[in-house]
Parts: C-alpha cells; sequence; structure tokens
C-alpha cells in the first residue's frame, strides 16, 4: 500500500520543494552508496537501492513530481487509481535511470542486476564531460575585477555530421557481432570454474550500431577536439584558488545530451605591498623619525589609490590604524572591508656629525615623561636586584 512507503523526498534525504539539480544530486550519491554490485548479496542495500530509483523516478519527472506534491503517494501509485505513476517495474527500470544520470559505470564497470548487462541502452542521450582551465591574474584584478580571454580545450560536437558520425548519405546499421545489444559475453576458466563476464562489444565500442560510412571530419566519433575562446568576467572580490562555472562550455554531449560545463579555476599573483585576509588588505608603510615625533600627513597606498592620512604626534613604531570600506568587495553583497595600515618607524643611518650632535643634544633634553617606557623598564630592572 501506499500508505506503507516512506516519503520519496525523505527517501532522498531531501526537503519537499527541492530543486531538480538538487534531487539528480541526492540520488546520484545514494544510488552510488547503495549500488548492489557494490554490496553482493546484501538484501538490505538491494531494497534501498530500489526505493531510491522508485523516489527518483517519480521527483525527476515534472508531472508525476506535481501529482506527488499535491495528492502524495495516492497520486502516483497506480493501485491508489490516480494512475500514471508506473511505480517500479523491475531492475530493467532500474538500470535505465541509472544509465541516464551515469551514463554507465565507466562503460562496463557495473554488471547491473541478474542480467548482467552494462548498460540499458548504449545509445541514450549523455552529458558531455567537464573541463578544467587556470587562469592566472594580478593581485589589482583580483581586487577589482577585470574582464578576460581565456581557451578551453573541449570536444565540440562535429558540425559536419550534427554529432551522428555518419557522413552525408550514409546511416547507422545494427551490429551483426552483438545483435545491437552492445555487449557481449567472455566466457573464462578460473580456479572456481567458468566465470561469465558481461563487457562492451568492441566491434561497435558498445553502442550496438555501426556506421557504414564515418564522417570524414570527425572520424565517426561525432565529437573533434578543438580550442574555443570565450570572454569571462572575472568578479570584484575573487580570491586565490576560487573557480567560476562556465556552463555549457566543456565537451558536447553525446546522442544529443547536453554539454558539460568548464571550471576556471583563479589564481591570483602576490602584491609588493598590499596582504590580503579575506576581504581586508594589510600593509606597512614606513614613516621617520621625525613624523612620528611630530605627527605628519603622510599618503598611504590603497587598492583605489593613494590616500592622505594624519598620523597624531608620538605615534609609535607598529601603531596600526584602520581605514574603513578601503579593503576588498564582497561578491555577493554591496560591501567592501577594511585596509589595516602599520607604521614603522625607520630609524636613520649614516649621520653627520653635526646631525649627531644635534640629536645627542635633543635626547639630554628629553624628561623621565618622554621616556616613560625606557623608565618602567629600568624601574623593574632595579627591582628585580634589590
Amino acid at each position: 500500500m501506499a500508505d506503507e512507503k516512506r516519503d520519496y523526498y525523505e527517501v532522498l534525504g531531501l526537503s519537499k520543494g527541492a530543486s531538480d539539480d538538487e534531487i539528480k544530486k541526492a540520488f546520484k550519491t545514494m544510488a552510488r552508496k547503495y549500488h548492489p554490485d557494490l554490496h553482493p548479496g546484501d538484501k538490505e542495500a538491494e531494497e534501498k537501492f530500489k526505493e531510491i530509483n522508485e523516489a527518483y523516478g517519480i521527483l525527476s519527472d515534472p508531472e508525476k513530481k506535481s501529482r506527488y506534491d499535491q495528492f502524495g503517494h495516492a497520486g502516483v501509485d497506480p493501485n491508489y487509481g490516480a494512475g500514471g505513476a508506473g511505480g517500479y517495474s523491475g531492475y530493467g527500470d532500474i538500470n535505465d535511470i541509472f544509465d541516464s544520470i551515469f551514463g554507465g559505470f565507466g562503460g562496463g564497470g557495473f554488471s547491473g542486476f541478474g542480467g548482467g548487462r552494462s548498460r540499458s541502452n548504449p545509445n541514450a542521450p549523455r552529458a558531455g564531460g567537464d573541463t578544467k582551465v587556470n587562469l592566472t591574474i594580478d593581485f589589482l584584478e583580483a581586487c577589482k575585477g577585470v574582464k578576460k580571454t581565456i581557451s578551453v580545450q573541449h570536444l565540440e560536437k562535429c558540425s559536419q555530421c550534427g554529432g551522428t558520425g555518419a557522413d552525408s548519405g550514409s546511416k547507422k546499421v545494427t551490429c551483426t557481432v552483438c545483435g545491437g545489444s552492445g555487449q557481449r559475453t567472455e566466457r573464462r576458466k578460473s580456479i572456481l570454474g567458468f566465470m561469465e563476464t558481461v563487457v562492451p562489444c568492441s566491434a561497435c565500442n558498445g553502442k550496438g550500431q555501426k556506421i557504414e560510412n564515418p564522417c570524414k571530419k570527425c572520424s565517426g566519433a561525432g565529437r573533434f577536439r578543438t580550442t574555443s575562446k570565450f570572454e569571462v568576467n572575472i568578479p570584484a572580490g575573487i580570491n586565490d584558488g576560487q573557480a567560476i562555472c562556465l556552463g555549457g562550455k566543456g565537451d558536447a554531449g553525446i546522442n544529443g545530451g547536453p554539454n558539460g560545463d568548464a571550471y576556471l579555476t583563479i589564481f591570483v599573483k602576490e602584491h609588493d605591498i598590499f596582504k590580503r585576509e579575506g576581504n581586508d588588505i594589510y600593509c606597512d608603510v614606513p614613516i621617520t623619525y621625525a613624523q612620528a615625533a611630530l605627527g605628519a600627513e603622510i599618503t598611504v597606498p590603497t587598492i583605489d589609490g593613494n590616500v592622505a592620512y594624519t598620523i597624531a604626534e608620538g605615534t609609535q613604531s607598529g601603531t596600526k590604524f584602520r581605514l574603513r570600506g578601503k579593503g576588498v568587495k564582497f561578491i555577493n553583497r554591496d560591501a567592501r572591508g577594511d585596509q589595516y595600515v602599520t607604521v614603522s618607524v625607520e630609524v636613520p643611518k649614516k649621520l653627520s656629525k653635526k646631525q649627531k650632535e644635534l640629536l645627542k643634544e635633543f635626547d639630554e633634553s628629553l624628561d623621565e615623561k618622554n621616556n616613560t617606557k625606557q623608565k618602567g623598564f629600568f624601574d623593574k630592572l632595579k627591582d628585580m636586584f634589590d
């Protein structure tokens, strides 16, 4: 009875209202986990796998999903008279669902159920593979955003044959070796006796069909490797190691399947002055002894250009101050980090005789109020030995 079944969303570990992508992702994860070929003889895993595929069969179909969301199991279970769902009809349907998602496990890595088949439909549409591209940009380009032209190596659908692999006027015929199944059985002798293994048919490469006259441009593959150029907007605030998904820019699909995606990974060069932590910028600015003692307006570099900042009289080396909103933009919201500036007092070297005399005279003119840290240090030192 339908009321004895678990909620289909619960079966896939999802909440009601999950998107198509979330449903597909959850199915992939759980189907791989409980596939009976990974758990031979485990009836519990086999039942869970059946339950997972039944849930996916409903939730992946927009019409069935709509009825299920409205009426529950009664809306999709033919036993309730609602009709149309078809339910779960056996291992053959499981393989059809599984292959539509994964395109078969590597062309025969799993043997399936009972029938020992690698793929139920070798000519079903399959998505193209994803491709990866790396791009190195400058520090300031990452902070402020930039437009770049990149080259992506991928498999493109052959324009001459439209992806069929057949030359003009040619057609596909059923493979005489496998009879159109796309697979054959190998019988091998082992210490346990003869064992049969289902493998893709080598005569038709597991497709069940052969092309009379292959396309001259792609040699019958239906796709050929090429390099395409795309203009990409790198958003302001992107960080080192982040990736951008370029939808549909990967390998062309097979048998009319969708294209894969291209993933662009960004690498950011280091900067001579700035360092970045999250969306905050850090830098060190040297100041003179006189500027530190007297106070001054100094020039501070930022990713937007130089700004003026007034430091107070008596600023100590290592003092840090913050410039609000002068950091890096957040990608997902209209806000920026801050910039933190640390000043370091540069002690003069190679003084002239006159400069030394003036400095000594200046030092002697200072009293304890001007050297509180030094006085405190020597007071503590005196207490240690008294």
